[in-house]
Protein backbone atom coordinates (compact mmCIF):
# COMPACT_ATOMS: atom_id res chain seq x y z
CA UNK A 1 0.00 0.00 0.00
CA UNK A 2 1.22 3.47 -0.91
CA UNK A 3 1.32 6.27 1.63
CA UNK A 4 -0.71 9.37 0.77
CA UNK A 5 1.34 12.30 -0.44
CA UNK A 6 0.74 15.29 1.82
CA UNK A 7 0.39 18.79 0.52
CA UNK A 8 2.88 21.22 2.05
CA UNK A 9 1.23 23.61 4.50
CA UNK A 10 0.75 27.09 3.15
CA UNK A 11 2.64 29.52 5.37
CA UNK A 12 0.67 32.66 6.13
CA UNK A 13 2.32 35.86 7.28
CA UNK A 14 0.93 37.29 10.51
CA UNK A 15 -0.53 40.80 10.56
CA UNK A 16 1.91 43.40 11.87
CA UNK A 17 -0.21 44.61 14.79
CA UNK A 18 1.83 47.77 15.40
CA UNK A 19 1.09 48.95 11.88
CA UNK A 20 -2.52 47.77 11.96
CA UNK A 21 -3.18 49.99 14.98
CA UNK A 22 -1.82 53.04 13.14
CA UNK A 23 -3.71 52.65 9.89
CA UNK A 24 -7.14 51.66 8.63
CA UNK A 25 -8.99 50.94 5.41
CA UNK A 26 -11.50 53.56 4.28
CA UNK A 27 -14.98 52.75 3.03
CA UNK A 28 -13.81 52.93 -0.59
CA UNK A 29 -10.91 50.57 0.13
CA UNK A 30 -8.10 53.13 0.34
CA UNK A 31 -5.47 52.77 3.06
CA UNK A 32 -5.47 55.68 5.52
CA UNK A 33 -2.80 56.89 7.95
CA UNK A 34 -2.24 59.74 10.39
CA UNK A 35 0.09 62.68 9.79
CA UNK A 36 3.45 63.19 11.46
CA UNK A 37 4.69 66.35 13.22
CA UNK A 38 1.47 67.25 15.01
CA UNK A 39 2.28 67.00 18.71
CA UNK A 40 5.94 68.07 18.98
CA UNK A 41 6.59 71.85 18.91
CA UNK A 42 2.87 72.46 18.34
CA UNK A 43 3.10 76.02 19.68
CA UNK A 44 5.28 76.98 16.70
CA UNK A 45 2.72 75.77 14.16
CA UNK A 46 -0.21 77.78 12.85
CA UNK A 47 -3.81 76.79 13.59
CA UNK A 48 -4.25 75.92 9.90
CA UNK A 49 -1.24 73.56 9.96
CA UNK A 50 -2.48 71.75 13.08
CA UNK A 51 -6.01 71.50 11.66
CA UNK A 52 -4.78 69.86 8.45
CA UNK A 53 -2.32 67.58 10.25
CA UNK A 54 -5.05 66.23 12.52
CA UNK A 55 -7.00 64.78 9.57
CA UNK A 56 -6.06 61.37 8.14
CA UNK A 57 -4.52 61.04 4.68
CA UNK A 58 -4.17 58.22 2.17
CA UNK A 59 -1.04 56.09 1.97
CA UNK A 60 1.07 56.87 -1.10
CA UNK A 61 0.44 54.66 -4.14
CA UNK A 62 4.09 53.51 -4.20
CA UNK A 63 3.74 52.06 -0.67
CA UNK A 64 0.37 50.30 -1.09
CA UNK A 65 1.80 46.92 -2.13
CA UNK A 66 4.22 46.82 0.82
CA UNK A 67 1.58 48.00 3.28
CA UNK A 68 -0.96 45.40 2.15
CA UNK A 69 1.64 42.72 2.88
CA UNK A 70 1.98 44.06 6.42
CA UNK A 71 -1.79 43.93 6.90
CA UNK A 72 -2.44 40.49 5.37
CA UNK A 73 -3.36 37.89 7.88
Amino acid sequence: MKAKARKPKKIRMKTKKTFAKRSKVSGSGKLMRKHNYISHFAANKTHKQKKHLSKPTTIDQSDVKRVKQLLQG
